[in-house]
């Protein structure tokens, strides 16, 4: 019997087990927007995802100094993917850039930005995950964008070699943009207190609703205690209950929804913590405070929230 056979009759177990480690190597799992060419490897490490955090995309010219910098950047903020892979001998690097042009085209990405060797410009590092080798050296790099109801989803490709003849490398980042998730920082009622004794008001963003809901999710109990423990704390103080929206759909339509999750407020405090009733007020003002730009997903984020207004 040969040790295959043998090892699946004595240990089937442990071979299915080797057998599902295998196929979950995180060396070969690829972004699911974007896979790598074929026969690239990864250099160092797999391909690292960071949850949330900021990204500068290159959109112009390098010059390099003491900090490399880009003519022309756009500032993202969402989940970011970054890997660098070894490229397979023999092939060039406008065979993988043309690979992976007409890949991302057909994949509904709209090229927004490219270059071509020293049109690339000077040898640095514009950013925290791309390293542009002098200019002599074989360079192509892009940028596409996919527009999505979610948040677009850009693509950043370098493809770079010393000279013609050597392998070279391909850096890939995806940035899918999207709202920072508030509500992970526990609220404070004595931090709340200070807000409100320093400026009269103070926003809550660990009271969460879904989409256009105004059902208060279980998720926002420890923000609601927290609420409740500050109008326990002083008997003398009354608060008007404010939503806010960000500036998405009719502004009708928001002032109703952020004055309905301001009421499912107001009846969780009184019902799940016997807070009077006398001592609240819920207001919706929709989208006319922000304190943020709509323009961007963070900042509608930063809009939809709770106020607590001092009466």
């Amino acid at each position: 019997m040969s040790v295959a056979k043998l090892l699946v009759a004595a240990f089937p177990a442990l071979v299915l087990a080797l057998s599902a480690r295998a196929e979950e190597d995180p060396w070969k799992k690829d972004h699911p927007l974007i896979s790598r060419y074929p026969g690239s490897e990864p250099m160092g490490s797999p391909g690292k995802y960071r949850e949330f955090d900021e990204y500068e995309l290159v959109l112009g010219k390098v010059k390099s100094g003491d900090t490399a910098t880009a003519g022309k950047t756009q500032h993202l903020e969402g989940k970011i993917y970054t890997v660098t892979y070894r490229n397979p001998e023999g092939r060039s690097a406008l065979e993988i850039y043309r690979n992976y042009e007409s890949a991302l085209t057909r994949s509904g990405f709209k090229l927004i930005y490219s270059c071509k060797d020293a049109a690339c410009g000077d040898a640095g590092k514009p950013n925290a995950e791309l390293q542009f080798y002098d200019p002599g050296s074989v360079r192509r790099y892009l940028v596409a964008r996919l527009e999505r109801p979610q948040g677009d989803a850009y693509v950043a490709i370098l493809i770079q070699a010393q000279d013609p003849t050597s392998t070279g490398e391909t850096a890939l980042n995806v940035i899918e943009v999207k709202p920072i998730q508030l509500g992970l920082v526990a609220v404070d009622a004595a931090a709340l207190g200070d807000d409100i004794a320093r400026t009269g008001h103070a926003a809550v963003y660990g009271i969460l609703f879904d989409t256009d809901k105004a059902v208060v999710k279980p998720e926002s109990d420890a923000a609601l205690k927290e609420v409740a423990k500050l109008l326990q704390q002083d008997a003398a103080l009354k608060l008007h209950v404010v939503g806010h929206t960000d500036n998405q759909g009719s502004v009708a339509h928001n002032i109703d929804l952020s004055t309905q999750r301001a009421q499912a407020v107001l009846a969780a405090l009184t019902t799940r913590y016997k807070i009077a009733g006398a001592r609240l007020d819920a207001q919706g003002v929709g989208p006319y405070a922000p304190v943020a730009s709509n323009d961007d997903e963070d900042g509608r984020a930063r809009n939809r929230r709770v106020e607590l207004v001092k009466q």
